[in-house]
């Protein structure tokens, strides 16, 4: 084993940590830090690391398990969605940035070396962005969706670019006949691959997600993410964009989220390594030495860019304002130009120095990205107020995730206790969605209900399923590690949801209810309620004295516990009077209450119990002593438990809920 490397590994981690911790101190992002770690760890400074081209290995594993996670996300229906703006907007930014610094720089160098510095410079860098806006929660905005489908175009327009520098360097010699081997060959192993995501994958995967074993489900997502990306590499593709493949196709299947939740922590390891990587490149003798020279080209850089990235923004159809956000959010130079100037410079394209500057101003561009992409706005909003005053109340909103839910219930596990909650729900008008671990569950149901694979201890699945705006969360399954965990993630998203939970024992209602759980259910109480009411039953005890002794041992175990909530302006009483509670009641055909005046006092005089809201048809109906009591009416009352379960007589039916 080679534990010198080993040992290089723990230092960068452990000298990153601590630039991270000092740099979070005064407000440097984490993307900053790592480039700044990596210039310390890097051969002009600290040389902690000798084995450079281990590191970049596992910086281009970042980047493609970065843009395996992009791919996730989108999928191939959302890829199609954005074909405008990936064609137009990806083939005029190329064109115009090329165009632009080839005319700047024609009359210092050979036209084909400025060629060349036009294709590196156009690459914006896919990992940063995509990162930053991630953390922002911005890849919905208008400017996330444009800047996406331009890096996109970019990824792929790099195996051209890898053709052209031959060319531009008199070495390129490629018969046609073997340009068309190449093409019919590449064309097959993509469409290989194609076939197999879809009538291989699924049933690959409906097989791994079975047997309920994370570290498998793991391996073979890396596995499958990893075989596309070397395939693709091995045709003159990027490894990047080969894991930006596997993610659509993987994005199709059922069980994406559990693929997601898994690779995450990967993901974000590996391309921290890749800004580090990125870091360590720099040559800080050459920088101080010629800093002149390399703030220059870097500004140079910028303003290339931010100008031909606003027209063509605009040519796709967006606002000024999101042209001018997107072109300083993609300001900077791409990872993958690092890549085509280490070959540029090996067919004598560019010589030591110009490789050096150009590295040296990309690491800048870099550096000040995560400071152009938070002010951008501002930089947008003071340019339209200096210039274009008619565009300035011009404001696109970030659409939210396309989806119907709100105020509905999440259900955890469909099993029976699931299953007569969704058809309960469903009977009443509520919406629900559903999260089931069992593959068998999810492929039986997912044309009849709304049901989701995947582990609902993970935030990531819980935002999925809409926890932000949920009203209740019920967890139908006994485990109590995992309850424990949605639990705690879920008030985290909603401080304000309702978490009905159920358990096995009495032992974990405290811990649970500790966790911020409202209502919890222990089988092992329900139960015994059962049996000695059917035992008390069968000795022919009356159902009242049943009721009373049921009513008794609620009260002694679940005190401090329950906690029955409606939406009414007295919900703060029961906080103040626990002994009280809420009840809704619904009038039957025939009920001793139907037909009754309100103000005939027989809820509060007899039964003690008050009126808080009718129901009619869905709709409150104002309170008056006039109102009567119709057939189908839910009536909420407010009162004891003990009048409550009295009252019920009237109604004609038990307690709705």
């Amino acid at each position: 084993m080679h534990f010198e490397f080993l040992q290089e590994l723990v230092a960068l981690f452990m000298i990153s940590i601590v630039v991270i911790l000092i740099c979070s101190r005064i407000k440097i992002p984490s993307i900053v830090a790592l480039l700044i770690a990596g210039v310390i760890c890097g051969p002009s400074a600290l040389k902690v690391v000798s084995d450079l081209e281990t590191v970049n290995i596992l910086a281009d594993v970042g980047v493609a398990l970065l843009l395996f996670t992009i791919g996730m996300e989108l999928s191939l229906k959302e890829l199609a969605r954005i074909k405008r703006p990936l064609l137009i907007g990806g083939m005029g930014q190329m064109t115009f940035t090329i165009l632009f610094i080839t005319a700047l720089f024609f009359w210092f160098i050979p036209w084909q070396n400025a060629v060349v510095f036009g294709c590196l410079v156009t690459l914006s860098s896919t990992a940063i962005v995509l990162s930053i806006f991630q953390q922002k929660a911005q890849t919905e905005s208008p400017h996330g969706k444009i800047c996406l489908a331009i890096l996109i175009f970019q990824d792929i327009i790099i195996v051209p670019m890898m053709l052209l520098f031959p060319l531009l360097g008199g070495n390129l010699e490629l018969s046609f006949q073997d340009a068309l081997i190449s093409l019919v060959k590449n064309s097959a192993i993509i469409a290989g691959i194609v076939l197999f995501s879809k009538y291989v994958l699924p049933r690959l995967m409906f097989s791994v997600v079975r047997t309920r074993s994370r570290e498998l489900m793991l391996m073979t997502t890396l596995g499958f993410c990893f075989s596309v990306a070397l395939i693709t590499a091995s045709i003159g593709l990027s490894l990047s964009l080969g894991a930006f493949i596997a993610g659509l196709l993987l994005a199709e299947s059922d069980y994406s989220l559990s693929v997601m939740e898994n690779v995450l922590p990967f993901k974000e390891v590996f391309t921290s390594i890749f800004f580090v990587s990125v870091g360590m490149l720099l040559n800080l003798e050459f920088f101080f030495t010629h800093i002149f020279i390399v703030v220059l080209v870097a500004a140079i850089i910028i303003g290339v860019k931010v100008l031909s990235l606003i027209p063509v923004v605009k040519m796709t159809g967006y606002s000024l304002r999101t042209a001018i956000i997107s072109a300083f959010s993609m300001a900077q130079i791409g990872e993958f130009s690092f890549v085509l100037a280490g070959y540029a410079l090996s067919l004598k394209l560019m010589d030591n120095n110009g490789y050096q500057t150009f590295l040296a101003a990309s690491i800048i561009t870099m550096t000040l990205t995560p400071y152009f992409i938070n002010n951008a706005p501002q930089f947008a909003r003071s340019i339209l107020l200096k210039y274009f005053k008619k565009e300035v109340d011009v404001t696109e909103e970030i659409p939210e995730k396309q989806t119907s839910l709100n105020d509905h219930i999440i259900i955890i596990g469909f099993g029976i206790g699931g299953k007569n909650l969704a058809k309960v729900a469903k009977d009443s008008g509520i919406s629900y969605v559903i999260s089931e671990l069992n593959p068998d569950t999810v492929k039986r149901y997912k044309n009849i209900e709304p049901i989701h694979h995947g582990d609902a201890s993970y935030p990531l699945v819980l935002e999925h399923l809409g926890v932000e705006k949920a009203r209740v969360l019920a967890i139908m399954v006994s485990d109590p590690v995992g309850s424990r965990a949605i639990i705690s993630n879920a008030k985290k998203l909603n401080p304000n949801i309702h978490i009905v939970v159920r358990t096995r024992f009495l032992s974990e209602i405290n811990s649970l209810r500790q966790l911020g759980a409202n209502d919890i259910v222990p089988e092992e109480f329900e139960t015994s309620i059962e049996v000695f009411a059917k035992v008390l039953n069968h000795y022919l005890i009356p159902r009242q004295d049943i009721e009373q002794y049921i009513l008794k041992i609620r009260e002694e175990v679940y005190a401090g516990v329950r906690q029955t909530e409606i939406k009414s302006s007295l919900s703060d009483i029961k906080d103040q009077l626990p002994n009280l509670q809420f009840a809704s009641l619904k009038v039957e055909n025939n009920a001793p209450i139907q037909n009754k005046k309100l103000g005939d006092g027989i809820l509060r005089h007899t039964y003690n119990v008050n009126v808080v809201a009718i129901h009619r048809n869905k709709e409150e109906i104002q309170l008056s002593p006039d109102i009567i009591f119709n057939i189908g009416d839910i009536v909420y009352l407010f009162g004891s438990q003990e009048n409550i379960l009295r009252v019920q007589e009237l109604f004609g039916t038990a307690k709705v809920d």
